[in-house]
């Protein structure tokens, strides 16, 4: 294995970027994936958030790339956010710092005509989200003949979004000569599916078993049981933890964030901000970006942001509520614990979250160390209008009420959308008065003599 960067067969224009960043010693997935990729095989590989998938593929494609005036893109890479996109297109940047590399990047929430006139100056590496990837392609915007190599960030993620339909439709538009890559910290049954379909007896490079998360991660959970409770021991652990120096906060839901957020505005004017979804690009980026300068003391973000975050050092990160899912707690906690930093994780955990809390569990394949609540005052008798409902309801209040309160796909029509379209409503009439099917009459050929 490469002790240093400079033991791969990189270009000197590499070595010299990696020099710029920092970067001396490859990661143990990178390690791996670099002769593999190198060689033109499909690769599938599986290793932690923060371990440095990212430039395990980038620097493999970027040592075989040749300077070329062709104006379609040679390599594709497909992510599930904008975040990710602004993201890969600053990594890219960085490492083709003294290349010729033309790269783009295109996400949805901006104006498409914009983006289609910057395609049209000529790309080499294209990043993109599938969504707004397809629209380009079908406007003629974009020509994917040209490429040769297909990255698929987060797949498990972009499943998960809904984003399975635009995958399949760019894998069929795609040529179907091409080198296949595929890099996620978790994998599922359906990504396993989605390997199966259009990869060509791949390569799996697995640093550690997936859902494992890193050691230097410390993980403790607090039981709480309500959310009122839950935000007296978020103030309780930001008051008396002064190792709490930099703090992604996840809520599971975007009103939720913005609870939390108000909350903490209440309590800590200045020190914290929110993104998520309904926010502007620029406030969102503006955020992120205070965030990652230690502007801010703290960040309440979703689990869509989960995976478009790359905020160096956080300190801790806190999970107001319990992922419903294991594998979005691994992807929350892999922003701290991140290169050689260790990082701490603290989970918030209510009765109707504690079957999470053992599916994340069961993943990792050992417990998360449960803490004593610190003071009695932090528990609080107050509910919130989700779990009055959720009382009733045996849904987890973390849920909307809406969805609480929604019969689901089944349920009675009104009176008025249970009418029958019968089609022709003179020719229905007609049958019924004469008690038999009205037919058509032939018409005469040539007409009438």
């Amino acid at each position: 294995m490469a002790d240093t960067f400079e033991s791969l067969n990189l270009t000197n224009a590499l070595q010299d970027a990696l020099k710029d960043i920092g970067y001396t010693h490859p990661t143990p997935i990178q390690q791996k994936a670099f002769s593999v990729v190198l060689s033109g095989r499909d690769v599938v590989g599986i290793a932690q958030t923060g371990t440095g998938k990212t430039y395990a593929y980038l620097l493999p494609i970027l040592r075989n790339m040749k300077f070329s005036k062709e104006k379609d893109p040679r390599v594709l890479i497909v992510v599930p956010t904008r975040e990710l996109v602004l993201q890969m297109v600053s990594d890219i940047e960085k490492l083709t710092k003294y290349m010729t590399v033309r790269v783009a990047g295109i996400y949805g929430g901006t104006n498409i005509n914009t983006q289609a006139k910057a395609m049209a100056t000529g790309t080499d590496i294209l990043v993109a989200t599938p969504g707004r990837l397809l629209d380009l392609v079908f406007n003629r915007a974009i020509i994917l003949k040209s490429v040769r190599q297909l990255v698929i960030d987060e797949v498990d993620e972009m499943l998960n979004l809904g984003f399975r339909g635009q995958l399949s439709s760019l894998l069929d538009l795609i040529p179907k000569k091409r080198q296949n890559l595929l890099f996620s910290a978790t994998m599922t049954e359906d990504v396993d599916e989605l390997i199966d379909i259009f990869f060509n007896a791949p390569e799996l490079i697995e640093v550690m078993r997936a859902g494992t998360p890193l050691e230097k991660i410390k993980q403790s959970a607090y039981r709480a049981p309500n959310y009122f409770s839950k935000l007296n021991l978020l103030e309780y652990l930001l008051k008396h933890d002064e190792s709490m120096e930099k703090v992604l906060i996840f809520g599971a839901t975007k009103r939720m964030a913005d609870r939390i957020f108000e909350f903490l505005e209440s309590k800590f004017p200045g020190q914290f901000s929110v993104t998520h979804s309904n926010k502007s690009q620029n406030f969102r980026m503006q955020a992120i970006q205070k965030f990652q300068d230690g502007m801010l003391r703290g960040l309440v973000s979703t689990d869509l942001l989960a995976r478009g975050l790359d905020v160096t050092d956080i300190t801790h990160v806190i999970n107001v509520d319990t992922p419903d899912t294991p594998e979005n707690y691994i992807h929350r906690i892999g922003r701290t614990g991140r290169a050689d930093s260790e990082g701490a994780a603290v989970t918030f955990v209510s009765d109707a979250e504690t079957e999470y809390r053992t599916q994340i569990e069961t993943l990792m394949g050992k417990p998360i160390p449960e803490l004593p609540l610190p003071d009695e005052s932090i528990i609080s008798l107050q509910l919130t209008e989700e779990e009055k409902e959720a009382q009733y309801s045996g849904k987890n209040y973390m849920k909307s009420a809406t969805l609480i309160r929604s019969q689901g796909a089944f349920h009675e029509k009104l009176e008025k959308n249970k009418k029958v379209n019968l089609g022709n409503a003179t020719k229905h009439r007609r049958e019924m008065k004469y008690k038999k099917p009205i037919k058509r009459r032939p018409k005469k050929k040539g007409g009438d003599k």
